[in-house]
Formats: structure tokens, sequence, C-alpha cells
């Protein structure tokens, strides 16, 4: 009898470890469920703030794209140098209607079109800080690397069709050989040295307010020419 009241109460005491483990795992999946569903919840946050950020950054970028510039603003296009604005409006381009400035390039005698989205590419003459900072370049020392002429030839250009103002006084200033005419001098040499010189010229007699004879000798002053 005794050996029997002891099964009995093992019996008891395993069917209640069972049931506290199902509470257990009850517990520990409910729990997972809720971990799982604050997860989700945080990605769908992320998710929508990430749209919205990026909704922003397109309004900043459409906000940049305003006309800044005016009929008879003289502007510095990169490849053609100094023109002036001659119209503003809309033409025709391959069947779509496109907002173009119409530029005049006096040196070139040529009129050109750059549509108003891409008016990156232009720039507006320098100011009298920046004219005197080209000057003191003109008179400073040349520097020549030691590399081959192809290669330099090819630096000079490119900074000549940068449009920038300081990196053309760097090419008439390493190209010039001031009035020594001994000093032997290339067809492509003089050709980038005359092309920086001549987007300079230009642009200073407009900044100026000066006749082409007078900003030469200003220049040419500079670069010990006389």
């Amino acid at each position: 009898m005794p050996i029997k009241k002891k099964s009995k109460k093992k019996a008891k005491k395993t069917k209640k470890k069972k049931f506290i483990k199902k509470i257990y795992k009850k517990k520990v999946g409910t729990s997972l469920a809720g971990k799982n569903n604050i997860r989700r919840e945080n990605v769908f946050r992320i998710s929508k703030n990430y749209e919205q950020k990026i909704e922003i950054e397109k309004i900043k970028k459409q906000a940049t794209e305003k006309k800044i510039f005016k009929i008879k603003d003289y502007v510095v296009y990169p490849k053609h140098g100094v023109g002036q604005i001659f119209s503003v409006g809309t033409k025709t381009i391959g069947g779509i209607e496109v907002n173009c400035y119409e530029i005049k390039f006096t040196k070139d005698k040529a009129v050109g079109l750059l549509p108003i989205n891409k008016q990156s590419h232009l720039r507006p003459l320098s100011n009298i800080n920046q004219v005197n900072k080209v000057i003191s370049i003109l008179k400073g020392k040349p520097k020549v690397k030691r590399t081959m002429w192809s290669r330099r030839a090819q630096e000079y250009e490119q900074k000549i069709v940068s449009g920038k103002i300081y990196d053309l006084a760097e090419v008439v200033r390493d190209l010039n050989k001031g009035n020594d005419a001994l000093v032997e001098q290339s067809y492509s040499e003089r050709q980038l040295l005359e092309k920086a010189y001549d987007r300079i010229l230009n642009e200073f007699q407009i900044i100026l307010g000066i006749s082409c004879e007078q900003t030469q000798k200003k220049l040419d002053k500079a670069l010990k020419r006389i």
C-alpha cells in the first residue's frame, strides 16, 4: 500500500511540471510575438521617415533651379568665354519646349542657347577683388612642371575650358615669356597662351569699363611685356 501512495505523488508532481512548462512556453511565445510586432512597427516608422527625408531633398533641389540672370547681363560660359544674354524665352528643341538663355558672344560673333536648368555652367563676371588677385598671379613666377608637353598642354586646355578666372591667369603666367624674343615658343604654346589671354582681356575690359588698348596695357605691364 505505501508503494502505491508514492507512485501517486510522483505522478502529481510530473503533471504539475508539465503544466508549468506549458504556461512558460505560452508566455515566451507571446513575448516573442510582441517583440516581433515592435520591430515591424519600428521598421515601418523608419521607412516612413526615410521617404519623408527623400521628399524634402527633392524639394530643395528643385528650389535651387531659379533664373538668376537677366537680359543684358554679361556672363562667362566656359567653352566660349564672355557673352551677353539678349533674350530669355521658350525654344522648341527636338520637339520639346525648353526655357533657354540666348547668349551672344561678341568675340566669336556667335549665338548660343543654354537651357535655364543648366545655368550652373554659367558664372557672373569677376569682381574687383578677383581682378586684383589675377593681376598678382600674372606678376608671379611661372610654375612649369617637368613633364611632357602633351600632358602639360592637356592640363592647360582643361584650365581654359573650366572658365575659372584664376586658372586662366595661371595658364597665361606659366606660358608667358615676357619681352624676351630669344626664347623659342611652339605654335601650340602660343595658341594656348593667346586663348587664355584673350579670355582675361575680354572680361577685364567689361569689368573695368575701359578700352581694349588700356586693358591690354594693364595686363602687359603685369606680365612685364612692356
